[in-house]
Formats: C-alpha cells, structure tokens, sequence
C-alpha cells in the first residue's frame, strides 16, 4: 500500500472548528494498519464517486466515524461474496494473481471494489461457467455448494465502512482501503479467475465440484481385474 501523500487537493476543505474536522488531516494524522486506513487520496476518490464531491466530504467531515453511501457505476462496481469465500478470493488474488482493489466487508459479506462494468460482465461469465447450478435434470447436486456472486453496478448504491474510526459490531470496515486516487481495480476476467480457482481448490472436501458426472448409484459394477 502507498505510504501517506500530501494532498493539496482543491476537494480539502478549512480547518474552522466551526465547520467540523478537517477529514483529511485526519486521515493523515491516524496510524495503525494502513492497509485497512483510508488515505487522503483515497478518501478523494471515494467521494468522486458521488454526483456532489464536496457535499460528500463535508457529510464525512460532520461524522466521520459513521459509514456512507455511493452509488456503483461510474467509479467503481462492486462484487458481494460470502465473508469466508470472499476471503479466499482475496488470498488467491494476492497469492497467485495480481492483487485485488479496495475490499470491504458488512453483515457477512464482503464487498470487492471491481471496475466498472463489471457487474454487467461478470454474471455472463459466471453463467458460461455453470456456476453453482445444476444439471437439467437436477442430479448434479452443486446446488448452494458454490455460494451465488451477487454484482452490484450502475443503479445500484452500497454501503462503504467510515473514513475514521471502526464501525460498531457488524457494522462495515475496511480490508484494503483506499489509498490513492487511481487505485487499480480487477475485472470480470481476473475476478471470474478468482472464483474458479477458489471454487475448484475447495471442491474435494466441501463442494463436490468436478468436471466429471456424479456416480449412478444403480449401475452395475464390474471387477474387471478378475476377467481373464
């Protein structure tokens, strides 16, 4: 993650009590994990997701403890997965792939910053792949194993954890904050890339997923080693 930047940002607001905290001053001032800690610069680009950046930060500046609400489309989509699944996603992308965005969780979920349109992408993808469906004939019992990828994009707003200060029990926070004004964000290919992987690796003991047909239970059986 970056180190703290200086920002001299035309978004900064003044430093009158009277007006509220200066958010980011703050920011900059806070120590700890950095990264689950909104920089400056991400806090920037967080509100340039909304229509009213400046109206944004000074909501943020009045209660900076308390989370926020940006619509997805413009500046980022988002991914929700399971909290557990979602966190093998993340070990995998940060393993063996190219790291991931900013990542969220709330009420057991977690919120995977994507780029846009990947919320549009991603489904089709995910369907091509037969993702946690089953056959057409129901015996393929993959159904609920592989948990369902819900995608969020343009129309639809989230819930992002608070710029300062941790949120109350359940409430949103931060695995990796934002922490610049460009912050890379994965795609729908790296992102299905992540599913599989993950989906695939917990398969022999949890999902039973496999390229091959599940066993008919009333097929005769041969052994074919005793044949001469």
């Amino acid at each position: 993650m970056s180190a703290w930047l200086s920002d001299e940002t035309t978004l900064r607001t003044g430093t009158d009590p009277r007006q509220g905290v200066d958010i980011f001053t703050l920011l900059r001032e806070r120590a700890g994990d950095r990264a689950a800690q909104v920089t400056a610069s991400g806090a920037a680009w967080l509100a340039g997701a909304s229509a009213y950046p400046r109206s944004t930060l000074s909501r943020w500046e009045a209660s900076p403890g308390s989370p926020g609400v940006l619509p997805c489309g413009s500046s980022f989509d988002i991914v929700n997965v399971p909290a557990l699944f979602g966190r093998r996603m993340l070990e995998r992308l940060w393993a063996e792939g190219p790291g991931s965005g900013p990542v969220a969780t709330h009420r057991g979920r977690m919120l995977l910053f994507a780029s846009p349109g990947t919320a549009q992408r991603l489904p089709s993808l995910l369907a091509w792949e037969e993702w946690g469906t089953g056959s057409g004939d129901g015996t393929r019992e993959q159904q609920g194993a592989l948990p369902p990828v819900l995608c969020h994009g343009t129309g639809d707003a989230v819930t992002v954890p608070p710029l300062a200060g941790a949120a109350g029990a359940g409430g949103p926070r931060w695995v990796v904050a934002p922490d610049t004004r460009n912050p890379w964000l994965p795609g729908p290919d790296v992102l299905l890339w992540a599913c599989v992987r993950v989906g695939r690796s917990a398969a022999p003991s949890t999902t039973g997923y496999s390229i091959f047909p599940p066993a008919d239970p009333g097929a005769n059986v041969y052994d074919v080693t005793r044949r001469r």
